[in-house]
């Protein structure tokens, strides 16, 4: 049962701004949640690198979006949602389901036409996978939007996952 949470329906090595969102909608993808810390931008700052903004302005127009943060910062999540009038929920304690299950009622779309798409397994992944989304791991941002090189946390889980062959290679 681990194993199938832990592992993401598609894992990149790159960041969200270098995502092919028409690989997206291919895989029949009508909705977006989309993690914010280290997904969209790192942490305590509050303005979008302009790949990321670049990105997000094109994926709107295709889709909706709603941010999902386990950060509780109404003032930081906030002022990134307030960036494209995005609809967001802090505090979301995920991998819990809960704030989750709120934001599919309010997308009202059958859960595998909804992907979630984060930085890291043990919380955006394994809560995408809890309720049937199709899930994104992307690499973790910069300041500049480039993707991290010092980051521990995600390379720990996905050391972990490969030993426990959910993730191979």
């Amino acid at each position: 049962m681990l194993r199938q949470l832990l592992r993401p329906n598609w894992l990149l090595d790159c960041t969200l701004a270098e995502l092919p969102l028409q690989e997206l909608l291919d895989q029949q993808i009508r909705a977006l949640v989309l993690d914010v810390d280290r997904t969209l931008l790192p942490r305590r700052q509050a303005v979008l690198p302009e790949s990321v903004l670049h990105w997000l302005q094109r994926a709107q127009q295709r889709m909706p979006i709603h941010l999902l943060s386990n950060n509780p910062s109404r003032k930081r999540v906030g002022a990134v949602a307030e960036q494209l009038n995005l609809p967001y929920t802090i505090s979301a304690g995920k991998p819990r389901r809960r704030a989750l299950r709120r934001v599919l009622a309010e997308l009202k779309l059958p859960h595998h036409e909804v992907a979630l798409i984060g930085d890291r397994l043990f919380t955006d992944v394994i809560a995408g996978n809890r309720l049937g989304l199709f899930t994104v791991l992307v690499k973790p941002i910069d300041p500049l939007g480039q993707p991290c090189q010092r980051d521990r946390l995600q390379k720990i889980e996905l050391l972990l996952a490969r030993r426990l062959g959910t993730i191979l290679g």
